[in-house]
């Protein structure tokens, strides 16, 4: 079917860009070829490379599919979710991350046209400033970053527990390959959960401090870590949890099982 061939490349492309992102992140730890980025980062290394505006449209188109899927997910309700409350707010959230990546996709298409910027400035803190500046904004940045920590929390409990595992047909792998891949997949998501765990005390801290500039994506995470005490060391297992996680993508886009009704 036509959607699921499209989740397939959304989740193949998702795992091509943070893979780059993690690759760019591990050469910083290692060398001085790399950088901390994001995914307007990523896409402006691709956007560098021969045949880089070829290789956006594709990213875009991907991301396009991914979104769509997001979507479906949301609407046709296909893993059966519910209209309870958890199912509510889990489908809620299929819909945010497929805003989330159509931002990406267009970015993607932006820089492919020819822009040098992308979609513009820093979007994260514009949002957050926008909210900021609303009744009882400090409330709802704070809010906002509450839930992120606990999306991040059960990101690292669902790799725990192999949660994920329920929706993968890994029967074609022997005991050590399964093994092997499930593994992989726990090391990324934990390091996606770690990383939306920080992202979520930035807008607690941009709430608290009444400013907007302490809110940061997932390229301030990085550059935040490598900040630290053996940063470079912190910097690398991060980078490599990042490259796990575009891993677990092209599991999910190879091994993934599809319900769509």
């Amino acid at each position: 079917m036509w959607v699921e061939r499209l989740a397939r490349f959304g989740y193949a492309t998702k795992g091509f860009v943070y893979g780059l992102i993690g690759i760019l992140a591990v050469m910083a730890a290692f060398t001085s070829g790399g950088k901390t980025t994001g995914t307007k980062g990523a896409l402006r290394t691709i956007s560098a490379q021969p045949f880089g505006q070829i290789l956006l449209i594709l990213v875009a188109v991907g991301l396009v599919g991914y979104v769509i899927w997001r979507f479906v997910e949301a609407i046709k309700d296909p893993d059966h979710k519910g209209s309870d409350f958890k199912g509510i707010v889990t489908r809620l959230g299929y819909i945010l991350s497929g805003l989330i990546y159509a931002g990406v996709a267009v970015n993607a298409a932006l820089f492919a046209m020819g822009s040098s910027s992308g979609g513009g400035g820093d979007s994260k803190q514009t949002w957050t400033a926008r909210l900021l500046s609303q009744p009882f904004g400090q409330w709802l940045v704070g809010t906002l970053g509450a839930l992120i920590i606990g999306l991040g929390l059960y990101y690292i409990y669902k790799a725990y527990k192999t949660k994920f595992r329920k929706k993968l047909n890994l029967r074609e792998l022997d005991y050590q390959q399964e093994k092997l891949v499930v593994n992989v997949c726990r090391f990324g998501i934990t390091a996606r959960g770690v990383i939306f765990v920080m992202l979520g005390f930035f807008l607690i801290q941009a709430a608290r401090q009444f400013e907007p500039s302490k809110a940061r994506g997932l390229d301030g995470a990085l550059h935040t870590i490598a900040q630290q005490p053996y940063g470079k060391f912190l910097l690398a297992i991060a980078a490599f949890g990042l490259i796990a996680y575009g891993i677990y993508m092209l599991v999910q886009a190879r091994y993934r099982h599809f319900k769509t009704n």
